[in-house]
């Protein structure tokens, strides 16, 4: 991307779809999408895959979206759902090294995805993905019930996000999430595993 091209204050101006509609004419413009959602996508694929298999999910991720810009709905101003439907449809492709990953959890209680992220996240993922429990948990978990249970609790989609990310209706989550959920309290004990247990 050239200096001339794109002027970083006008691309922050823009929303998802304006820097889609600007890629159209001016493919560079695309651009703005990976640095606004490469690094969460990057993240997210990590947690499911491990750290070698994101970098190729993330790739992938954005040389669909480019071949298909042409054809994304304009109206829709975040881009985020769309980004994160095409990751999740690759990383299904992926499912076996995804349950590997799990597995290896489970039985080592080491998480092979140890990328440096937000202090935040680590927290909050690693202090979930570290236990064995649920590791075990989501390996049990029918693809699609997983997918819509960690859209929602990594990629910190809404439910709407989640039902365009997947294509699906939005009653269609809740009933794939409350399905997730019900698997993960068993593993659990019948308890909340994100609730904080008073001492």
């Amino acid at each position: 991307m050239t200096a001339a091209a794109t002027d970083p204050r006008e691309a922050g101006a823009l929303d998802d779809a304006g820097l889609i509609r600007r890629s159209l004419t001016e493919p560079e413009w695309f651009s703005g999408l990976f640095d606004r959602h490469g690094r969460r996508i990057y993240d997210y694929a990590a947690r499911r895959l491990g750290a070698d298999a994101a970098e190729d999910i993330v790739g992938e991720t954005f040389f669909v979206a480019f071949r298909r810009r042409a054809a994304y709905n304009l109206a829709e101003p975040l881009a985020r759902p769309w980004l994160y439907g095409i990751a999740t449809n690759l990383i299904a492709k992926h499912r076996r090294t995804e349950e590997r990953h799990y597995r290896t959890l489970l039985r080592t209680g080491v998480d092979p995805a140890q990328e440096p992220i937000a202090e935040a996240a680590v927290r909050r993922v690693a202090a979930q993905a570290q236990d064995r429990r649920l590791a075990g948990a989501l390996a049990r978990l029918h693809r699609r019930d997983r997918d819509v249970l960690l859209l929602i609790a990594w990629a910190d989609l809404t439910y709407e996000e989640t039902a365009a990310a997947l294509n699906i209706p939005v009653g269609t989550v809740r009933s794939r999430l409350n399905r997730a959920r019900r698997t993960v309290r068993a593993a659990f004990g019948d308890t909340d595993p994100t609730t904080e247990q008073e001492s």
